[in-house]
């Protein structure tokens, strides 16, 4: 079976999985290491679509030359390039 729960650029993984971590934690829901079952949906949406949120603010302003590179200046501690759609 395949999954769509795979990141496109490998190597950006782990900066995801921190960002994704990073986000949870800004909204208050309790996103841990392996099973979040115990989650709602809604908490599980949140978190994805705001970290959908954060990337597209970041390449727009990549695309409009302005300030920020990446998603790292976001979230505080992530260090991604600002290509990541």
């Amino acid at each position: 079976m395949s999954t769509s729960n795979t990141t496109a650029v490998p190597e950006a993984k782990t900066a995801m999985d921190r960002f994704k971590f990073e986000v949870a934690n800004e909204l208050g829901v309790p996103l841990t290491d392996g099973y979040n079952g115990n989650l709602t949906s809604r908490q599980n949406g949140s978190v994805g679509g705001y970290m959908v949120k954060k990337m597209i603010e970041a390449q727009e302003r990549q695309m409009s030359g302005t300030q920020m590179s990446g998603l790292g200046q976001m979230s505080g501690t992530s260090q991604m390039s600002g290509t990541m759609m």
